[in-house]
């Protein structure tokens, strides 16, 4: 700290003169023990902060439902928040001391008064004093840490109790999983010796009891086996009960009691089980399992006696259901809408003859069924307590308070346990980052790069320091959750990574209940989300943003915004309330420039002007040295700023406009300038997308560390110094090149090959119009564009032996007659597109290519006649897309070529590429893939 304000002093010294040096120096030694000693407290509070961090993570799902005990846990938060508010005003004040001009503009009060700096010490004393007292209150209430208090461990036995009921629901009143039953009934019966172990996975709620129940209850099954038990496991459980319990069902009560089982230990009582099921066929069912290490001792306790014996688990867990023997596991979904509708016409119209709903009641009916989204336990547990009530105005009532009744009404609490429990046995690093997704508006996708920059700015993410990135890390965290049944993925990219995750609306809810109770995040605009905002730590607007409250945002970490339908002048006054802002996020925002505000928010690590009508970088961008990711997509920026080039902490740059979504030229994306060197950007992983220069790209290869790179306007010139710099990058994986314009020539041959690389769009003439050989090295390619090539000879063949080809795009590639597509080619291919090949005419498709193709589109392709016989062999082939497409083509398609396409459910044909429907399409395909069905609404003012 010392040497900092002594960089600003020489800073002044050389404007001001020795003279004023001198006198204000002497007040810097003056104060210079003071600063000594706060920064010793200043590493006392930071170890201070990370103990509280870690007691909170161990306690938050200790006590559940105890009231006392969450009240002062509460406390706890809050004094974490404190000393956090304290770490962020420290790092704050630190750079500004530092920020010339800012400097000038304050009048050098920070280093002549030291107001700010001398605040500090009452607020840790404060935040001591707190601490002091929190543990006076926990010894005078009794309030016990890191024991289960017996008085309050109902959670186990209502858990115990929840599971019991769903074991014992009738079969009459189970809809759905038609298909899973029967598949479980056939493994059971099956004639196969040795002992086989299954599994039924699926997020909780959905029914995995029930229907395990079922057929653990089929005499037909019960009485093919010698001996069978039902043990439900639970979170808590303890071994040696577990073992007593399985003794308990499966021996007699005479042979139990001679025994003397319920004073042996462990090792003893794994060994009586064995040794009764050593000759007996045996079917065991272990319910509700969290962990796999219940498995280590029953492992030794299930005879493995070639007897036919079956073990079944229930898990809400992947890893846990990895156990199971392979092709052996049921992924339980949610119910379809028909059979929703008809569980809870069970349940709420159970009195009524053939269980029939109301005319009265039928559209909320509906609205509460969508809003369970196939949830078989909230179609339940709702539709028992409306049973109860048959006014239109009660219902009506029931939904719009749905938010409210899931968090206080005890008659739902069954929902709100179940889904908790999933919360509750996260770990404190996922915790956090499980909660941050629920700010998320409803049926948002969540996009993984997205999310994981998010987490890392936020510091939720640990850094291994391995030669793991943190994004690395971050992407483990989500597949943790998608194996805990708590994210669905709904999307994934050509490698088979998962692109797109999605939430539960229910486990939202909940999750976004908790959020707000522990002060971490606020949803704004949420049905039943309307207070709370001056406490958030973090600040997602999904609408209403005028009417939120923002006057106590120096607390808030993150803002979102969604609400398009602000003005620019809101932005600006409420941005000017966030001081230790470290994500700001203006997607889609009525701003056309940069608040000047933004600039001394010096903690910033995210910033997000993308599809916004900013323009321009000021150079006071500088200021932010903190930042890691940069967001000007689909912005008008055209030129970066010398300055940027300082911020060395940045991992993610991309700034670009695309002006034509169909990418039907090669200039659809815009060229961005940067100007100055790039080499001090050593932490850059993605860069995209840049106007190429002679010095720039040489300066490409400092950046080691560089995994995706987007760069046009290129000339032959510059390739070899451009290929040179890509060979130091050993981790590139992602990259598109564009040539300088039409008649610019690029030649590639002779240059080394990029192993690792699985993205590659090439667009721009090719010398001798050949493909050149690095091509041939390609093999971890999983999506290939080539544009406006001019090739002269089939390019298929060349591409035949990626194997790993998921994505092939020809956008005026090849300038022939005919392309060829054999058998065995293409295994992986799911996506295909043929555009603007002016002179070809035929399309030989062999039986056996191209086998996963799910996609095809055809565009511009005048002289193409006649539509492909070999589609007929394509049997996975779902979507076609035909624009501009000839007259002859389509006569043939509804006629004499019908045949060829019988099996494609969706065929989509437009006249020309600048219609309305095709523009339309585009766009709202590409606004909701990139960003879920919510961003279409979002971005409709826009």
């Amino acid at each position: 700290m010392a040497d900092a304000l002594f960089i600003v002093l020489r800073k002044v010294a050389l404007s001001l003169g020795e003279e004023a040096l001198q006198k204000i120096g002497t007040e810097v030694v003056e104060v210079a023990p003071i600063m000594t000693d706060f920064e010793h407290s200043m590493k006392q509070i930071e170890g201070e902060l990370l103990i509280l961090q870690a007691f909170i993570g161990q306690v938050s799902a200790q006590r559940f439902g105890d009231k006392a005990f969450d009240a002062w846990l509460d406390q706890v938060r809050d004094v974490a928040h404190e000393v956090e508010d304290i770490i962020d005003e420290y790092a704050y004040l630190t750079v500004q001391a530092v920020d010339t001009s800012s400097f000038f503009k304050r009048k050098f009060h920070q280093i002549k008064n030291f107001v700010a700096w001398q605040k500090f010490h009452s607020q840790i004393s404060q935040v001591e004093t707190r601490i002091q007292r929190l543990g006076e209150m926990r010894n005078r209430y009794g309030l016990l840490v890191g024991k289960v208090d017996k008085k309050n461990d109902f959670q186990l036995a209502n858990q115990l109790y929840m599971s019991d009921s769903a074991y014992l629901t009738d079969n009459s009143e189970i809809v759905g999983h038609v298909d899973e039953i029967g598949q479980l009934t056939e493994w059971l019966l099956e004639e196969r010796q040795d002992r086989n172990l299954m599994a039924v996975f699926g997020m909780g709620g959905l029914g995995k009891t029930t229907i395990t129940s079922s057929v653990y209850k089929n005499q037909k099954i019960i009485t093919s086996f010698d001996c069978h038990a039902w043990i439900t496991v639970s979170q808590t459980f303890q071994v040696e009960e577990l073992l007593r319990e399985i003794i308990n069902q499966l021996i007699d009560e005479r042979a139990r009691k001679a025994s003397g089982f319920l004073a042996m230990r462990r090792m003893r009582l794994v060994e009586v089980i064995q040794s009764y099921l050593q000759d007996k066929k045996y079917f065991i069912v272990l319910d509700d399992v969290w962990d796999k290490d219940v498995w280590l001792f029953l492992n030794y306790a299930f005879a493995r006696n070639n007897c036919g014996s079956k073990v079944l688990i229930t898990t809400r867990r992947k890893d846990v259901s990895s156990l199971a023997a392979d092709n052996y596991v049921i992924e339980l979904n949610t119910l379809n809408y028909a059979e929703s509708w008809e569980l809870f016409c069970k349940k709420a119209f159970r009195s009524s003859q053939d269980n029939i709903c109301p005319e009265n009641v039928r559209s909320w009916a509906h609205k509460i069924v969508a809003n369970c989204q196939g949830l078989p336990l909230a179609i339940v547990t709702i539709g028992s307590i409306l049973a109860y009530r048959d006014k239109e105005h009660e219902w009506a009532f029931f939904y719009k308070q749905l938010s409210w009744q899931l968090a206080n009404n005890p008659e739902l609490s069954w929902i709100s346990n179940v889904l908790n429990m999933s919360l509750n046995d996260l770990p404190c690093y996922l915790r956090s980052c499980f909660l941050y997704c629920a700010l998320y508006p409803e049926d948002y996708k969540i996009k993984r790069k997205l999310i994981s920059k998010l987490w890392i700015a936020e510091g939720l993410v640990e850094d291994r320091g391995d030669g793991t990135t943190m994004e690395e890390v971050a992407e483990c965290y989500l597949t943790e959750l998608t194996q805990r049944s708590l994210l669905l993925v709904t999307e994934r990219n050509a490698c088979g990574k998962a692109r797109t995750f999605l939430m539960h609306d229910l486990v939202r809810e909940l999750t976004s209940i908790v959020a707000k109770n522990e002060k971490f995040g606020i949803a704004f605009g949420d049905v039943g989300i309307s207070q709370g905002c001056h406490e958030a730590r973090r600040l997602c607007i999904q609408r209403g943003a005028q009417t939120s409250n923002t006057s106590a945002g120096s607390r808030l970490h993150s803002f979102i915004l969604f609400d398009t339908e602000v003005p620019s002048s809101w932005i600006y006054d409420s941005l000017s309330r966030f001081r230790l802002l470290r994500v700001l996020c203006l997607k889609f925002a009525n701003v056309e420039e940069v608040p000047g505000v933004v600039t001394e928010l010096y903690i910033l690590r995210y910033l997000d002007f993308s599809h916004t009508k900013v323009k321009n970088i000021p150079t006071s961008i500088k200021k932010l040295v903190n930042l890691q990711v940069l967001d000007l997509r689909f912005s008008y920026v055209k030129e970066l700023p010398l300055e940027l080039t300082m911020l060395t902490s940045l991992r993610h740059l991309h700034v670009f406009m695309v002006h034509d979504l169909q990418e039907r030229s090669r200039d659809c994306f815009s060229a961005t300038k940067i100007l100055g060197s790039i080499c001090h950007l050593k932490n850059l992983q993605a860069l995209q997308i840049v106007s190429a220069n002679k010095d720039l790209v040489s300066q490409l290869g400092n950046l080691k560390s560089l995994r995706s790179l987007a760069i046009v306007k290129v000339r032959q010139c510059y390739i070899a110094e451009l290929w040179n710099s890509l060979t130091e990058m050993p981790n590139l994986s992602r990259l598109v090149i564009s040539a300088f314009d039409m008649d610019e020539v690029l030649d590639f041959r002779m240059l080394k090959p990029l192993p690792h690389l699985r993205f590659f769009r090439l667009a721009g003439k090719l010398d001798a119009g050949e493909l050149p050989s690095i091509f041939y090295n390609f093999e971890k390619l999983t999506w290939l564009k080539i544009d406006w090539s001019g090739l002269k000879k089939d390019p298929i063949s060349s591409f035949s032996h990626m194997l790993n080809l998921v994505d092939l795009r020809l956008h005026g590639t090849y300038d022939g007659e005919q392309l060829t597509f054999c058998a065995g080619w293409f295994p992986k291919l799911n996506y295909l597109q043929l555009a603007s090949m002016k002179n070809l005419n035929w399309i030989e498709i062999e039986g056996g290519t191209m086998m996963r193709l799910i996609q095809l589109e055809l565009f511009g392709l005048g002289n193409l006649k006649a539509v492909p016989n070999g589609i007929k062999y394509i049997k996975t082939l779902h979507q076609m897309y035909l624009t501009d497409m000839p007259n002859q083509f389509l006569e043939s398609l509804r006629g004499s070529g019908s045949h060829i396409v019988q099996h494609i459910h969706n065929i989509h044909t437009f006249e020309s590429s600048d219609s309305e429907a095709v523009n339309d399409l585009i766009s709202l395909r590409y606004l909701s893939k990139k960003f879920g069905p919510g961003a279409i609404k979002h971005a409709s003012a826009n």
